[in-house]
C-alpha cells in the first residue's frame, strides 16, 4: 500500500475507535472530513448522503481536495475566504457554486468546522457540511425580485442567461466603472467563467440545518474519541500554544518532499513537532509514532557521543550543523544518515524551530532528480524557512519567542 494512501487509512484509526465510520454514515447530513496533517489535506470521509447527491463513488472522492468539486463559476474570493478560514482555523459559513460529477452547478451553503485535539490543542481534522440552497429567486439591490431568475440548487439555466447577460452588458463598462470605484454583484473573466458571489445567499433555515449538522457530527467525533482515549474538541484546549502548527504551514510544509521533521527548541525534551511523508517512509514510523519523541530518537548508544554533542550544541546555540550519524529505523535495520540541522526563524526574526533534514548515504538517486543531494537537503531548509516564515506573519499564527 502507498505511504499516502496508508495516512488516509489511518487518519481516524489513531483518534477514533473503530466503530466511527459507521457510526458517522447513520447521520442524515451531508458531509466530508478532511486531513490538514496529510500532505494536499485530503478529505478522509465523505457521507452518503454527501456522495449521492454529487454522484461520486467514495473511491472517487476519498484522498482527493475539496477542489476537486469547484468549477469555472466557483467565486473565487469565496475560495479565497475559504483557505483563510483554514489557514486561520476557524468555522466558516458561505454560500458556494459547486459542481456535481456530471459538472452540473449547484448552491449550496459551505460551513466547515475545525476539530483540536483535546490533549494538546493541534487541529486534527476539518469538517465541511454542504446544505444544498432552497430555491428562491434572485433579488436586486432594490428589494425586487430580477424577472424571476433563479440561481439557487438547480438553475443552471438561469446561470446561463445571466452568463450571456453579463457578457453584453458587463463586457464593455466594466473597466469605465471600476475606474469609478462600483462594486459588482457579478464581475465577468472570460476565461474562468463567471464569479457569482452575491447571486445566492443562503437562509436562516440553511445556516441552522448546518450549524445542527455540525453539532452532530462533533458528537460522534467526540464519543468515538474518548472511547480511543485521544479526545477531540470543537475548541482549542492548549493555552501556551507551544508546538501548535497551524493548518497553512502543515499545508505548506506538505509540499516540501524530502524527509525532514521540526523541532521545538523552546521545550524541555526538544520534542519532534512535525515529520515529513518522506521521514516516515525512511523510518518506517507512522506519524502518532513519530511526534512528542525526543530529537535523535533514531540514535542509540552506538552512536558516536562526540556527534550527539556536536549536535546538541549546534541546537542550544542556534546555529547549523552537518553530520553523519547511524540511525536504526522502526524495524531496528541500521543505516548511515548524512544530516543537516538548521535554525529556523519566524517573521519577527527569533528562532522558532530547528529543522533536521534526512538522508540515506549511497542511496539510489532518485529518477528526475537533476540537484545533488547536499544542494537538495539545503533546497529543503530554504523551503521550510520560508513556509514558517510566511505562516507567522498571517493573522492567528504564532509568533513564538526564542
Amino acid at each position: 500500500m502507498e505511504p499516502q494512501l496508508e495516512l488516509i487509512e489511518g487518519s481516524f484509526d489513531a483518534r477514533f475507535s473503530n466503530e466511527v465510520s459507521e457510526a458517522l454514515d447513520q447521520l442524515p447530513h451531508n458531509f466530508t472530513i478532511s486531513d490538514p496533517c496529510i500532505s494536499g489535506h485530503p478529505i478522509v470521509f465523505a457521507s452518503r448522503g454527501f456522495l449521492e447527491m454529487l454522484g461520486y463513488s467514495k473511491e472517487e472522492v476519498i484522498g482527493r481536495n475539496g477542489r476537486m468539486f469547484q468549477g469555472d463559476g466557483t467565486c473565487r474570493r469565496s475560495v479565497m475566504e475559504i483557505r483563510e478560514a483554514i489557514r486561520e482555523e476557524r468555522e466558516i459559513q458561505v454560500s458556494l457554486l459547486n459542481y456535481r460529477k456530471d459538472r452540473t452547478p449547484f448552491w449550496m451553503l459551505f460551513h466547515m468546522s475545525p476539530v483540536f485535539s483535546a490533549e494538546d490543542g493541534r487541529v486534527v481534522h476539518f469538517i465541511a457540511v454542504e446544505v444544498p440552497i432552497a430555491k428562491r429567486p434572485l433579488r436586486s439591490g432594490s428589494g425586487h425580485a430580477s424577472n424571476g431568475i433563479c440561481l439557487c440548487e438547480d438553475g443552471f439555466k438561469s446561470f446561463q442567461i445571466l452568463h450571456r447577460s453579463c457578457r453584453r452588458e458587463l463586457r464593455s463598462d466594466t473597466m469605465l466603472e471600476l475606474r469609478h470605484g462600483l462594486e459588482f454583484d457579478c464581475v465577468l473573466d472570460t476565461d474562468k467563467g463567471l464569479d457569482v458571489e452575491e447571486l445566492c445567499e443562503a437562509g436562516e433555515l440553511e445556516k441552522e440545518k448546518s450549524t445542527s449538522a455540525i453539532n452532530h457530527i462533533l458528537s460522534v467525533l467526540t464519543q468515538y474519541s474518548v472511547l480511543r482515549g485521544k479526545s477531540v474538541s470543537a475548541r482549542r484546549c492548549s493555552v501556551d500554544g507551544r508546538g501548535l502548527l497551524n493548518s497553512a504551514l502543515l499545508t505548506s510544509l506538505g509540499r516540501i518532499k524530502q524527509s525532514f521533521v521540526l523541532i521545538d527548541p523552546h521545550l524541555a525534551s526538544k520534542p519532534i513537532v512535525y515529520a515529513s511523508d518522506e521521514f516516515l517512509k525512511l523510518t518506517g514510523y507512522t506519524r502518532q509514532e513519530v511526534l512528542g519523541q525526543r530529537y535523535r530518537f533514531l540514535s542509540c548508544s552506538e552512536t558516536d557521543p562526540p556527534i550527539f554533542l556536536q549536535i546538541s550544541e549546534s541546537i542550544e546555540s542556534g546555529k547549523p550543523c552537518t553530520a553523519r550519524v547511524l540511525d536504526y529505523r522502526k524495524d531496528m535495520t541500521s543505516f548511515w544518515n548524512r544530516l543537516h540541522i538548521s535554525p529556523v526563524r519566524n517573521a519577527s526574526g527569533k528562532i522558532a524551530y530547528f529543522v533536521e533534514v534526512h538522508r540515506e548515504e549511497d542511496c539510489a538517486k532518485q529518477d528526475g532528480q537533476t540537484l545533488n543531494p547536499e544542494l537538495r537537503q539545503l533546497g529543503a531548509i530554504a523551503a521550510v524557512k520560508v513556509a514558517v516564515r510566511s505562516a507567522s506573519m498571517g493573522p492567528g499564527s504564532s509568533t513564538r519567542s526564542g
